[in-house]
């Protein structure tokens, strides 16, 4: 997943020492931080993971029953949510992906899926994926994805992105030719950036918008962000937030708590709307429309 969640310290940091061993640093109020099993099960995913060369199939996953039962009740309860609170755009993306609610998936079969629709694919990432890395990833249309699952005692929460955001909430929205050209775009858009500044900049603008974005339905407000549509307690709660419309400036400058649910969302009209100002955005945006966009939002407070 990208550095977007390394604020905060919501991703787990991930080491090997010197004789190979991996270890994951979870945090204070991780779920799993006291259950020795699961901080050993996590280190052996992301050695998996870490050993893995580009080119050479995805490492398999052995998940225990423990492991699939978790998928599956997040996979029931987040279905009527859902159907109650999803854009259509993103509940035909998921229809047409038919990802499987018994078991999870391994990556190479979320890729069977994925590719004939949209030409995405999934590769296997130990946690943290440096900036520019995740993005440019994108730009191939390659979505890195963790393989652990969150702790079993809390299965409809986690304090950081496992396989069941990465598959159900982006995998989902890529099986979208819309939603998947637009962060596609966002990834491209990432070639073309020399400062850190401009590239913040993208990455915020996809978080308030492919991670954490809302949009008009007829008269109803519905999710179409990853981020919303893979919690189950965001998606009863992003409704009663401060709805603003879309602002580019604003969405790649705006200060937020990741660790908490987001207090300010952006509403795009549509997906033409969305296409139109975000997509288009991703599609021109270079070091300076990105410094102008920012003076613009620190002239504006």
């Amino acid at each position: 997943m990208s550095a977007v969640f390394e604020e905060g310290q919501l991703y787990s940091a991930v080491t090997q020492d010197a004789d190979g061993t991996v270890e994951v640093h979870l945090s204070d109020n991780h779920p799993g931080l006291h259950d020795a099993g699961y901080r050993a099960r996590r280190g052996e995913i992301a050695a998996a993971s870490l050993a893995h060369e580009r080119g050479t199939p995805l490492p398999t996953i052995d998940y225990s029953q423990d492991e699939h039962d978790i998928w599956r009740v997040v996979c029931r309860e987040l279905a009527p949510k859902h159907e109650r609170y999803a854009h259509p755009e993103f509940l035909a993306g998921k229809a047409a992906l038919g990802l499987p609610t018994d078991h999870v998936p391994q990556l190479d079969d979320v890729t069977a899926l994925l590719e004939p629709l949209t030409g995405w694919s999934y590769t296997a990432a130990p946690g943290l994926v440096p900036l520019r890395d995740f993005y440019g990833d994108l730009g191939r249309r390659t979505f890195n994805s963790t393989q652990y699952l969150r702790h079993g005692s809390r299965p409809l929460y986690t304090p950081e992105p496992d396989i069941i955001h990465e598959v159900v909430g982006h995998g989902n929205q890529l099986a979208s030719p819309r939603f998947a050209r637009v962060t596609e775009a966002a990834g491209l858009a990432s070639l073309r950036l020399e400062t850190d500044e401009a590239m913040k900049f993208v990455a915020d603008v996809f978080w308030f918008s492919m991670e954490f974005g809302v949009m008009a339905h007829g008269e109803d407000l519905t999710a179409y962000g990853a981020g919303i549509l893979s919690s189950y307690g965001e998606m009863d709660e992003f409704r009663q937030m401060e709805i603003r419309p879309l602002d580019l400036a604003a969405m790649g400058t705006l200060n937020y708590d990741i660790t908490a649910y987001q207090p300010v969302l952006f509403r795009a009209e549509s997906v033409d709307h969305l296409e139109d100002v975000v997509g288009h955005f991703f599609e021109t945006v270079d070091d300076d429309l990105a410094a102008r966009l920012r003076a613009q939002a620190s002239a504006s407070v």
